[in-house]
């Protein structure tokens, strides 16, 4: 299944150390207007994995009790510049894009996807060769496709899946 993107520029640039404060002050705001149906906000994505290349956009992903009711939140969400995208091609999830600079991606508790995440995250932190071997990948794709953000996702697909099996090998082993 194909999901429509809108067009932008790929971009992808150094590791920026400002990345962990824009992640902290914005999950503030969000636990505040997600209120108690909050559990965790994590910050995931390449912005969270030190000194590789990213799209410079803040990823975070939200741990919620209920995610039926981040459908009747999503007012709170647009009040603070985000707009609701739905599940946008994955199941159980609520995800929500702040101009070009949040994405945020909701699950309940005990979602596969929470973990998923996590690990992969975990897994490029502790293993800095792997995490440079996905930054160079995402220069090289970058370059290559400057004006499609489908490509650029596409042929990075295979690379996160291998890493995502690793990662959760990984994690099952600690």
């Amino acid at each position: 299944m194909s999901i429509k993107v809108d067009f932008f520029k790929v971009e992808v640039v150094p590791h920026d150390p400002n990345w962990r404060s824009a992640f902290e002050t914005e999950s503030k705001l969000i636990a505040l207007a997600l209120r108690e149906n909050v559990v965790a906000i994590h910050h995931i994505g390449s912005t969270a994995i030190p000194q590789i290349h990213a799209k410079p956009i803040i990823d975070m992903l939200v741990e919620v009790k209920d995610i039926l009711k981040i459908d009747t939140q999503s007012s709170e969400m647009e009040a603070l510049g985000y707009q609701a995208m739905g599940e946008f091609g994955i199941s159980g999830r609520r995800y929500f894009r702040k101009d070009r600079t949040h994405h945020i991606h909701s699950f309940e508790v005990g979602s596969p996807q929470i973990e998923r995440h996590l690990a992969f995250r975990d897994y490029m932190i502790t293993h800095s060769e792997a995490a440079q071997e996905y930054s160079e990948l995402k220069r090289k794709l970058a370059e290559k496709y400057p004006d499609n953000i489908e490509a650029y996702m596409d042929e990075k697909d295979g690379f996160i899946k291998a890493m995502d099996l690793k990662a959760a090998k990984w994690r099952a082993s600690h």
